[in-house]
């Protein structure tokens, strides 16, 4: 059997790069993306040293709107299809929406959803012609309920948690399948470009290890998963906002990205 390859983007650090880890223990063959070069490269190296694998780095601004045609050119005239599409990359702001530069908020709806929008129509194509393919869209917690100082960034992984449970309803019996990973609150170097290290999100109680939350969307992606709330306490939390009118849920939201201390 032919080895399979995955595409990660946002591999550099955080749950892209936990995942990247395990697709290379099980021997897939990689293709890392993100903006830091350096530090991208001597990942893929490290990998292909340990695992005897091929890890290709491609240092790509994905908040440039070309970028992923510009990833899916290139990866076609080199002939290496992607078997699993794992959309991770992504970035939040904290502050109140008319305080955040146009630009920055404009960024977040590029990375969290038009490019994962793009990279996902461009080859989800060739996966349906192949079959026996796999899709992973790294959305949040936060996804389940409006995010007052954080407008712009929750709204964008509400879209992809809905895109994605639509879009595996779409691809029922195609063999290509859709996973949605739903990370709470993780430790990562998302909170400190966010700004929320302060906040009673991360304050209040430990969060999550990105190696643990890795290892259950990469569970949930082989066996087929279209949602995977990460850890007991996530999984509590998104039952109770079920039931929970939505302006007391927005007024807690509120409540715990306000900054401790």
């Amino acid at each position: 059997m032919l080895s399979q390859t995955v595409l990660i983007t946002g591999a550099s650090g955080g749950i892209g790069y936990e995942l990247a880890k395990l697709f290379a223990h099980d021997h897939y063959n990689l293709v890392l993306v993100a903006r830091s070069a350096d530090k991208l490269t001597q990942f893929a190296d490290e990998l292909q040293r340990q695992f005897s694998i091929t890890a290709k780095a491609i240092p790509l601004d994905l908040t440039a709107g070309p970028a992923p045609q510009f990833l899916f050119d290139q990866l076609k005239r080199e002939n290496i299809p992607i078997d699993v599409l794992v959309n991770n990359a992504a970035y939040g702001i904290l502050g109140k929406f008319s305080k955040i530069s146009l630009e920055e908020s404009l960024g977040q709806i590029q990375l969290n959803i038009s490019a994962l929008t793009h990279m996902t129509r461009l080859f989800l194509p060739p996966m349906l012609e192949r079959g026996a393919c796999r899709i992973m869209n790294v959305a949040s917690t936060a996804g389940f309920q409006p995010g007052p100082l954080m407008a712009v960034y929750y709204a964008s992984k509400a879209y992809v948690l809905s895109f994605s449970e639509a879009l595996a309803n779409e691809l029922s019996g195609t063999g290509v399948t859709v996973t949605c990973l739903c990370p709470g609150p993780t430790d990562t170097g998302f909170q400190g470009r966010a700004g929320t290290e302060n906040t009673a999100l991360f304050k209040a109680l430990p969060p999550m290890d990105a190696k643990t939350v890795a290892r259950d969307g990469y569970r949930g992606l082989l066996a087929g998963k279209t949602l995977v709330i990460s850890g007991f306490r996530n999984r509590l939390l998104m039952e109770s906002l079920r039931v929970s009118p939505r302006k007391l849920v927005t007024a807690v939201s509120r409540k715990i990205l306000g900054k401790e201390g």
